[in-house]
C-alpha cells in the first residue's frame, strides 16, 4: 500500500505515522520518505484501516 501524506514534514512526523500504523497492526513493515511524502506499507490489514490511523494521528492521506 502506498499512501501520500503532503503533511508529512520531518522525521517526527514519519515516527508518529509508523506508530500509529502499528497500533492497527503491529506486525505491519511502515517506509516513510519526508522527501516525497509518500509512506508505503505492507500489512494485512485492511487499506481502509491502516489510512484512518494515519489520519487519526493527525496526517491528511491524499
Amino acid at each position: 500500500m502506498l499512501f501520500k501524506v503532503p503533511d508529512m514534514t520531518c522525521q517526527h512526523c514519519e515516527k508518529t505515522i509508523i506508530a500509529a500504523v502499528q497500533a492497527v497492526d503491529s506486525s505491519a513493515q511502515v517506509k516513510c520518505d519526508v522527501s516525497t511524502h509518500e509512506v508505503a506499507v505492507v500489512a494485512t490489514t485492511a487499506q481502509a484501516v491502516i489510512k484512518q490511523a494515519i489520519i487519526d494521528a493527525g496526517y491528511a492521506v491524499t
